[in-house]
């Protein structure tokens, strides 16, 4: 029997939405658990959240992290970081000032940018975007979301980036059109397997609230479950798609999230330059800590 230190975190939540779940373990060394013991716990709280995040401080502003789906290893995830990250500086005092940390993880370093003081928000760079190659054809895409070809935006590309998670980006005319799509998880779930896709995310500027951007649904069934109600890898793959397609117009970009017309989540893109000269997205919120105390594996 292991006991580890545990909290429920959810990320981007508002006082309206209740945000993406996510699970923190906390270890004082990447020797205390197991690849198996990592899958392990993530299975045993599938429903209760969608990705577990454990956490190892390797120095003062320097952490690793692992993720794990109730399926497998999750190479990144986004909202998990968010909850993880959020969490770690608001209750460190010694990290409340510190403008920047470092994360390690499978797709690389990333930057953590502490904004709780001014925005009551942490944001990350997202990794460098990778564009796949080998897009579905728009009737496949639109039989594996079960509507109608119709309704996806033709004027606007498809396009697969991977900017953490193998993102498929689908624009879809309007908010009515996304707001009813309702998949079945095993066919979408067989399309993305087949087509090397993580996640599928559509898109519109149709909007619920004149404050925002874009609303966006995720579809993540190869992680065991359908839908993803609050995602920063997808949204920075989105991000990028905007900034390559010339649709970013706003100094910081505000993205509505999730299949409800009124009480969405908000996640918020910036974009930056980095030390190579390379357009970076960062993806960022707030989180709300649900419930923590010692999780106990048998």
């Amino acid at each position: 029997m292991k006991e580890y230190q545990f909290k429920k975190i959810d990320a981007f939540a508002t006082t309206h939405s209740e945000g993406n779940p996510a699970g923190y373990i906390k270890l004082e060394s990447k020797n205390d658990i197991s690849a198996i013991e990592m899958l392990q716990i993530a299975q045993e709280l599938k429903g209760f959240v969608n990705e577990v995040g454990y956490v190892t401080r390797i120095n003062d502003d320097t952490f690793d992290m692992k993720y794990y789906s109730s399926e497998r290893e999750v190479d990144f995830c986004g909202h998990a970081t968010i909850a993880i990250m959020y969490n770690v500086i608001k209750n460190d005092a010694s990290l409340l000032n510190t403008k920047t940390l470092t994360i390690k993880t499978n797709k690389g370093h990333l930057t953590v940018e502490n904004h709780l003081v001014k925005e009551n928000a942490v944001f990350i760079m997202a990794p460098i975007p990778e564009e796949k190659g080998n897009t579905p054809t728009i009737d496949a895409i639109a039989a594996s979301l079960n509507i109608e070809k119709e309704e996806i935006e033709t004027k606007l590309p498809i396009k697969s980036i991977n900017a953490g998670l193998t993102t498929l980006i689908v624009p879809i005319k309007s908010l009515n059109h996304i707001l009813k799509i309702n998949p079945d998880i095993e066919i979408l779930k067989d399309f993305c397997i087949h087509n090397n896709i993580d996640i599928i995310e559509v898109f519109t500027d149709d909007v619920s609230s004149n404050q925002s951007d874009f609303r966006v649904r995720v579809f993540a069934p190869t992680f065991g479950y359908l839908e993803d109600p609050a995602t920063g890898s997808g949204n920075s793959a989105l991000g990028y798609y905007l900034i390559k397609n010339k649709m970013w117009a706003n100094e910081t970009i505000t993205i509505e999230q999730n299949g409800l017309r009124d009480t969405f989540n908000i996640v918020k893109l910036q974009r930056t330059i980095d030390d190579n000269s390379m357009d970076r997205v960062l993806f960022g919120g707030g989180a709300i800590n649900r419930i923590e105390g010692k999780y106990i594996l048998h």
